[in-house]
């Protein structure tokens, strides 16, 4: 596999949450920015959207934000970016973010972090693409989405072979080496009916 040029990071725009996530997700921006690899997100500033971009581009990173036209009117964009893209629709969005990453990384948000997670694990399930997932567990946040997961493949509604769709970290240090991991575990339509 070769070298990992931009990552998705998916993520909350919540500004409330634990000051811990809001630290991670600009650790997170710090270590992509200082490896020179592209940030990609959603373009917003608040939360650990905002946190993320700000990390990157301290350490002198390029930052691409792809922003849907009704959230740039509320004034919600960061204005500070690389390259800010602003599209007609959140299905436009989200297409531009995944042809623009070579890899993937899911930090703690809300319920547009769940959809997004979602499609591009679907996508990978249909044999759409094979890049990287990475769901960062900090803190055991999404264990009752791992758990849910497992539920589903449990009840035999996805096959076994979903759990190696991504991998799950819960520290900054395996964040690399997964993105790097090549997952020869290969999906095709056909895997996901049996």
């Amino acid at each position: 596999m070769s070298a990992l040029q931009s990552v998705c990071i998916y993520c909350g725009s919540s500004a409330t949450v634990d000051p811990y996530y809001r630290t991670l997700a600009y650790r997170v921006g710090t270590l992509l920015g200082t490896q020179k690899i592209r940030l990609i997100y959603g373009g917003g500033r608040s939360g650990l959207m905002g946190e993320v971009a700000d990390g990157a581009l301290h350490a002198g990173g390029t930052v691409i934000g792809i922003i849907p036209h009704h959230m740039q009117a509320r004034e919600i964009e960061h204005r500070t970016l690389s390259e800010l893209h602003v599209v007609d629709t959140m299905h436009t969005r989200k297409m531009m973010m995944a042809e623009k990453a070579d890899g993937f990384v899911v930090l703690p948000g809300g319920l547009g972090t769940l959809e997004e997670v979602f499609e591009i694990l679907t996508w990978k399930q249909l044999g759409l693409h094979n890049k990287p997932i990475v769901i960062f567990n900090a803190q055991e946040f999404w264990n009752p989405l791992l758990g849910l997961i497992r539920h589903i493949i449990a009840a035999q509604f996805a096959p076994a072979n979903n759990e190696q769709l991504y991998e799950v970290i819960e520290s900054l240090e395996q964040l690399m080496p997964a993105l790097g991991h090549e997952n020869t575990a290969r999906f095709s339509p056909e895997d996901k009916w049996f």
